[in-house]
C-alpha cells in the first residue's frame, strides 16, 4: 500500500480545518472581548516494520527502527485567552476586565454563562444586560431616577440621581477558571462550563487575583492579524505541499503500472 497517498490526505485535511480556524479568528478580528482560537496536531498511528533494540541474524542489536507514518491528525481547537487591548469609548456601560475573569450571564435556559464582552446596556425594565438582552448575575436593576451609573475598578456599582444624592449598588462579581481552555464556546461572545474547565470560581473584582474592571472601556478581540496572516501561508503552503506529494505518489503509480514483464 502506498501509504504517502493517505497520508499527505490527512494532511490536507487537518490543513484545511486549521485554515477554517484562521479565517474564523481574522473575521473577528473587530469583535469586543473575543479570544482567537489555535490548532493543534497530532501524528498518528506508526506501521512498525522492525523495532529498536531488536537483534539481528548475527547477534547486533539494532540500533534503530524502521517506521513508516500514517499522517496527522487534529487533536484540538483552543482557545487562547491572552488580554485583548482596552479601547476608549466614552461610553458609560461600557466596561472592560483588565486581567483575570469572565463576566457572568444569565441565560434563557436558566444556567450561567460567561463572556469578556463588556458592551453592557441598560434594558426597558433596569436591568443591565449584554447586547443580546441576557442580564448579568445578580445586579438587580438600575434606579428609575438614575442620571448616571459609576463603576469602580473594584466592580462596586454607584448610581448618581436625579435629586444630587448618590446610591450604592451591586458590586460586579467576577468567575475564573482552573483551565479555561476548557471552556465551551456557544456564540454570542458565551461562554460555558463544562467538566474540562472546572467549576467557576467567584470572586471580587481587583482582590484575590481577579482583574480590575475598566469603565468607557472595551477589551477588544486579542487576534493579531499579521500573525494571522503569516499564520493562513503557511497553512495554504503546507496545503500545498501535501497535495503535491499526492500528486508525486500517484505519479509513482502510474510509472510502476506501465512497467512491462
Amino acid at each position: 500500500m502506498n501509504l504517502s497517498l493517505y497520508s499527505a490526505a490527512t494532511g490536507m485535511e487537518a490543513q484545511q480545518l486549521n485554515l477554517n480556524t484562521i479565517s474564523n479568528n481574522i473575521a473577528n478580528v473587530n469583535t469586543t472581548g473575543f479570544k482567537k482560537s489555535k490548532v493543534e496536531f497530532q501524528d498518528l498511528l506508526y506501521q512498525n516494520v522492525s523495532s529498536a533494540g531488536g537483534q539481528t541474524a548475527t547477534g547486533n542489536i539494532v540500533p534503530t527502527s524502521v517506521s513508516v507514518g500514517n499522517g496527522v491528525k487534529v487533536s484540538s481547537t483552543s482557545k487562547v485567552f491572552t488580554q485583548g487591548q482596552l479601547t476608549q469609548t466614552g461610553e458609560e456601560m461600557d466596561i472592560a476586565i483588565e486581567g483575570e475573569g469572565f463576566l457572568q450571564v444569565d441565560y434563557p435556559d436558566g444556567n450561567t454563562v460567561y463572556t469578556r464582552d463588556g458592551a453592557l446596556k441598560i434594558s426597558s425594565t433596569g436591568e443591565i444586560v449584554t447586547s443580546e438582552g441576557m442580564a448579568l448575575t445578580g445586579l438587580g436593576t438600575v434606579p428609575t431616577e438614575a442620571v448616571s451609573v459609576y463603576v469602580a475598578t473594584d466592580g462596586q456599582i454607584t448610581y448618581s440621581l436625579s435629586d444630587g444624592t448618590t446610591q450604592t449598588g451591586t458590586r460586579i462579581q467576577l468567575a475564573r477558571f482552573a483551565n479555561p481552555g476548557g471552556l465551551k464556546s456557544i456564540g454570542g461572545n458565551l461562554f460555558q462550563e463544562t467538566e474540562a474547565s472546572g467549576t467557576a470560581e467567584t470572586g471580587s473584582p481587583d482582590e484575590n487575583g481577579f482583574g480590575k474592571i475598566r469603565q468607557n472601556y472595551l477589551e477588544m478581540s486579542n487576534v493579531n492579524v499579521v500573525q494571522e496572516m503569516v499564520n493562513m501561508i503557511v497553512a495554504q503552503r503546507a496545503y500545498e505541499i501535501n497535495s503535491k506529494a499526492i500528486q508525486t505518489s500517484d505519479d509513482m503509480l502510474s510509472q510502476i503500472n506501465q512497467l512491462k514483464g
